[in-house]
C-alpha cells in the first residue's frame, strides 16, 4: 500500500486570486512606465468593491481604476448578476509613498550593491514527477482549472460556468515519491442557476439543485477530464483509473461565489502559488511586490537552482533555501537538501557550497538574470508561478533606453517571461559536478 499526498489550486476567478492579479497588474503598469519603481501593492475585494493599498516609490502615474476594471473584465466578472463586475464595482485607491527607512536598505549608489528589501527565507523545489519538474499533485490541480477556464471562455460547452473555482488532487505514491495512481479529484465550480424549480416548494428547489449538480458532474467527467488527459504524456494518463474518486461541487449548488461570496485579499494563496505543499515555504507572498522584495525574487532564484539541479541529473529531488537580512546584498544562508536522491559523490553541504560559488545570489544579480524590472508579473498571479513555459515576447513600454525599439509610433521591448524556469544552468552544473 502506498501513501497519499494532496494539493489544491484555485481559478483566476477565486477572490484571493482576483486580488493577486490586480496587485500584479498595478505593478506591471508602474514598471511599464518606470522600471526603477519600488512597489508593495495589496488588494482587497468584496461585494461590489475593490480596495487597492500599499507603498510605492515611482516617477510614474497610473490609473488604478482602469487597471482594476480591465483585470476584472478579463477574468470574466462582467455581469451585474455576479454582484461584482468590472463596470459597476467601486474602486478605492489608498496607495502612498514608500518609507524612506525601508528604501535606505535597498537603494545604493552602485546598483550591484543593492540590499535585500527585507529579511526572510525563501524556498525553491523541483522533482522528476512531471516534465516541468513540478510535483504531480499541484501540476494536475492547475491544469484542471486552466482547462475549465478555457472551456468557459470558448463558450461552446458547460455554458453555465462562472469564474470562481477550486480543484484538489490526491495522488497515491509508492516509496520514493513514485506516482502510482490518482486517488481523488475534487472540482468545485461556480455556475449559473441554470435549472429552475417547478414551483416554490423546498422539494422542487432541492430537485433543481440536484439536477444542476448532476449535470455539472457529468460534464466534468465527459468534457473536462478527457481534455486534461489529452494534454498529459502517456505515462501520466495511465494514472487515471476506474477506482479514482471524483467529487464535483460536493456541498451542492455553487451559484453565489467570487468576491460576492467571499472577501479576497492579496497573498492568501501562497501554497497554490508554489508547490502545493511539497518542499517548504518561507511564508512571504509574491504578488504586488517588485523584485527588490526577496520574498519574490529569491524564491524565483531558488526554484531556478532546484530545477537545474534535477534536470542536470545531480539529484531526483531538490529543496533549496536562501535567506537574507534587510539591507544586506549577500545571502546570510544557503541550503540544499537532495532528500537522499543525490547521484554525485558528495554530501548536500558540499553541493550547496559549489552552487553558492557558481551562482550570484545578490538581489541585483537575480533581478538582472531574470529581467525582473520588466512588466511580466500579471501572468504569474494565477495557476502558479512555477512549472510554466519560459518565453520571450514583445511588450509595449512607455520609456526609451538602449533595450527598447519603436514600431508604428509605439515603444516596445523584448521581454522574457518565466525566465526562472529556464534550464540554462544545466551544462555548467554538469561540468561542475562531473556528470
Amino acid at each position: 500500500m502506498g501513501y497519499y499526498f494532496t494539493s489544491e489550486s484555485v481559478s483566476e476567478g477565486h477572490p484571493d486570486k482576483v486580488c493577486d492579479q490586480i496587485s500584479d497588474a498595478v505593478l506591471d503598469e508602474i514598471l511599464r512606465n518606470d522600471p526603477k519603481s519600488k512597489v508593495a501593492c495589496e488588494t482587497l475585494v468584496t461585494t461590489g468593491l475593490v480596495v487597492v493599498a500599499g507603498e510605492i516609490r515611482t516617477n510614474a502615474y497610473v490609473e488604478i481604476q482602469d487597471i482594476a476594471r480591465r483585470v476584472i473584465d478579463r477574468i470574466g466578472y462582467n455581469k451585474s448578476e455576479y454582484q461584482f463586475d468590472a463596470q459597476s464595482c467601486g474602486v478605492l485607491s489608498a496607495l502612498h509613498g514608500q518609507s524612506n527607512d525601508i528604501y535606505m536598505g535597498v537603494g545604493r549608489k552602485k546598483p550591484e550593491e543593492q540590499g535585500a528589501g527585507d529579511q526572510g527565507m525563501m524556498f525553491g523545489f523541483a522533482c522528476k514527477e512531471t516534465e516541468n519538474y513540478m510535483p504531480l499533485t499541484i501540476d494536475l490541480a492547475h491544469l484542471l482549472l486552466m482547462e475549465l477556464a478555457a472551456i468557459r471562455r470558448e463558450g461552446k460547452a458547460m455554458k453555465y460556468l462562472r469564474p470562481d473555482a477550486k480543484s484538489q488532487v490526491t495522488v497515491e505514491y509508492e516509496e520514493g515519491w513514485k506516482p502510482k495512481r490518482i486517488d481523488t479529484i475534487v472540482i468545485s465550480t461556480q455556475h449559473d442557476d441554470f435549472i429552475k424549480p417547478t414551483d416554490n416548494s423546498e422539494e422542487a428547489q432541492h430537485e433543481a439543485d440536484v439536477r444542476m449538480v448532476d449535470k455539472i458532474e457529468a460534464d466534468v467527467l465527459n468534457i473536462l477530464i478527457p481534455r486534461v488527459k489529452r494534454k498529459l504524456p502517456a505515462k501520466l494518463r495511465k494514472l487515471f483509473d476506474q477506482d479514482m474518486k471524483i467529487f464535483v461541487n460536493p456541498t451542492g449548488k455553487f451559484v453565489i461565489g467570487g468576491p460576492h461570496g467571499d472577501t479576497g485579499v492579496t497573498g492568501r494563496k501562497i501554497i497554490v502559488d508554489t508547490y502545493g505543499g511539497r518542499g517548504a515555504h518561507g511564508g512571504g507572498a509574491f504578488s504586488g511586490k517588485d523584485s527588490s522584495k526577496v520574498d519574490r525574487s529569491a524564491a524565483y532564484a531558488a526554484r531556478h537552482i532546484a530545477k537545474n539541479l534535477v534536470a542536470a541529473g545531480i539529484c531526483d529531488q531538490a529543496l533549496v533555501q536562501i535567506a537574507y537580512a534587510i539591507g544586506i546584498a549577500e545571502p546570510v544562508g544557503f541550503y540544499v537538501n537532495t532528500e537522499g536522491t543525490s547521484h554525485v559523490k558528495m554530501n548536500d553541504v558540499e553541493i550547496a557550497q559549489k552552487i553558492k560559488n557558481l551562482v550570484d545570489l545578490r538581489p541585483y544579480a537575480i533581478v538582472k538574470r531574470f529581467g525582473l524590472t520588466n512588466p511580466i508579473f500579471e501572468e504569474t498571479a494565477s495557476y502558479g508561478h512555477f512549472g510554466r513555459q519560459p518565453e520571450t515576447r514583445k511588450v509595449e513600454v512607455y520609456y526609451k533606453d538602449r533595450t527598447t525599439f519603436v514600431e508604428d509610433g509605439k515603444i516596445y521591448k523584448n521581454v522574457e517571461f518565466f525566465g526562472w524556469e529556464k534550464l540554462d544552468l544545466v551544462d555548467s552544473f554538469k561540468k561542475t559536478f562531473g556528470i
